[in-house]
């Protein structure tokens, strides 16, 4: 049979054609209903999919931050520590009479008896 011979066939009204029909419509709409879930868990999937993904990003640069500041808090605290074995040695001179009398000489000109404190220049003359 060909196409123009199947158009020629009168349909039968007959309640099995009408009960074909309903079947066909119901194939359709369920076929119609399993697209649109399929569709909408597909969405819905990306959309968790794709927030993981944008929380996983922000973490790690959250993460690659703290991990700099770390960093630099680390630095800044063996900094600090030489900083204080520094002051802890100069507690420890300053608690020496002689150091204390020298620093005393040649900051604050103090002089021993009988000797003259001579500032020179530090500059070079321009002449």
């Amino acid at each position: 049979m060909t196409r123009k011979e199947q158009k020629s066939v009168a349909r039968i009204n007959s309640s099995y054609m009408k009960q074909y029909d309903v079947h066909l419509k119901r194939q359709q709409k369920k076929r119609k209903r399993l697209y649109r879930r399929l569709v909408l868990f597909t969405i819905l999937a990306m959309l968790v999919f794709g927030s993981l993904i944008a929380y996983h990003v922000n973490q790690q640069i959250v993460y690659a931050e703290k991990k700099e500041q770390y960093e630099k808090m680390k630095e800044e605290m063996a900094s600090l520590e030489k900083e204080e074995q520094d002051l802890k040695q100069e507690v420890q001179l300053l608690q020496d009479e002689e150091y204390v009398k020298e620093i005393a000489r040649t900051n604050y000109f103090f002089s021993k008896k009988g000797e003259i404190i001579f500032k020179l220049p530090e500059e070079d003359p321009s002449y």
